[in-house]
């Protein structure tokens, strides 16, 4: 699978000529759940990008509701957008909302989450990868003993994704015994609370039988670690992914072993740039950096991956450096951590 470096995700631009190309075009979104932080990272990159070129941004919030998310494209059809970025609650259900945008000639980019409609452009990072990152990070801490998976939401395609990587790196330790997965869930919603619920009902089940856990984003490994701190067991390793502020907190306090960095900022400005290029006619494979992808289920897209960063207390300094985090947010509550916290 080909992937944009970072450096490149921040350089690419679309085939449009001016802001005056542009500045007749509105852009919808649809938020699946915008409660979540990262999301308002990715707003600003892509309100950003939308400025840039002249366009209007328009935006609803599902609130973890596919049915209201249907009903926010409907509205944002309504409202006469050129082209929707659309974040899926759930990838079936979003499949009406895809017809109608197609009926009315609207361009659709499926943001982050596989939206399986070939109509869809696919926009996101190697997820794949992601979760090669995690299993990795978390082996390399523990390479023997009992592990926990806490997957994504069942709705989401991507929380597979993580796991067939996840499952890649881990397999050989499995077959050979060295370790034992004592539980694995899905996480309804993303929801921390959902995964902290499911954390407490696997140490029940395992009295705390438990040496690694690898979580598949920072909101459920922040469950997690909850679940684990009541328990007197903070510090095992644990996996995430964004760059979540509280989970680069916790890489630096110790009690989350890596945060897969993917800077939400590069991937707000290409959806942002994507969009009004659709919007302005370029055609999906005429996108720089497009490429026909193949979907497990045998689903033909055309898709941009970029390429994600795996943040451990190794290199927590990048973060900083990026302008991602600063400083005092990531040592909060810090004493003799890893650099720039020691």
């Amino acid at each position: 699978m080909k992937k944009l470096t970072t450096a490149a995700a921040a350089a690419l631009t679309m085939a449009i000529s001016t802001a005056a190309f542009a500045q007749d075009l509105t852009i919808g979104v649809s938020w699946s759940n915008f409660q979540e932080e990262r999301w308002k990272t990715d707003e600003a990159a892509i309100k950003g990008a939308l400025d840039a070129a002249g366009a209007t941004y328009v935006s609803a919030d599902a609130q973890s509701s596919s049915a209201k998310q249907l009903s926010d494209v409907e509205s944002l059809i309504a409202q006469g957008v050129d082209a929707l970025i659309i974040l899926a609650q759930d990838a079936q259900a979003i499949g009406p909302a895809v017809q109608a945008a197609a009926d009315e000639g609207i361009p659709v980019v499926g943001y982050d989450r596989l939206i399986e409609d070939p109509r869809a452009f696919y926009l996101t990072f190697d997820n794949v990868e992601v979760g090669r990152m995690q299993a990795r990070a978390v082996f390399e801490a523990m390479p023997k003993g009992r592990y926990v998976m806490i997957k994504g939401s069942p709705t989401d395609p991507n929380a597979d994704f993580l796991r067939g990587g996840q499952q890649e790196v881990l397999q050989a330790a499995i077959d050979s015994g060295d370790i034992t997965v004592v539980g694995e869930a899905y996480t309804d919603g993303w929801l921390p609370a959902n995964a902290q619920r499911n954390m407490e009902q696997i140490l029940t089940a395992t009295e705390n039988g438990v040496d690694a856990v690898v979580a598949s984003n920072d909101g459920t490994a922040g469950g997690v670690v909850a679940a684990l701190t009541a328990q007197g067991m903070e510090g095992i390793p644990v996996s995430g992914q964004d760059g979540d502020h509280a989970a680069l907190n916790r890489v630096a306090k110790g009690t989350q072993t890596v945060s897969v960095w993917k800077d939400a900022r590069d991937l707000g400005r290409a959806a942002g740039e994507i969009a009004v290029a659709l919007a302005g006619g370029t055609a999906m494979a005429d996108i720089d950096g497009a490429q026909s992808w193949t979907s497990p289920a045998g689903t033909e897209m055309t898709a941009v991956f970029l390429a994600p960063v795996p943040v451990t207390a190794d290199n927590l300094s990048a973060v900083v450096d990026a302008g991602w985090i600063g400083k005092d947010a990531l040592c909060q509550g810090v004493t003799a951590g890893p650099a720039p916290c020691n």
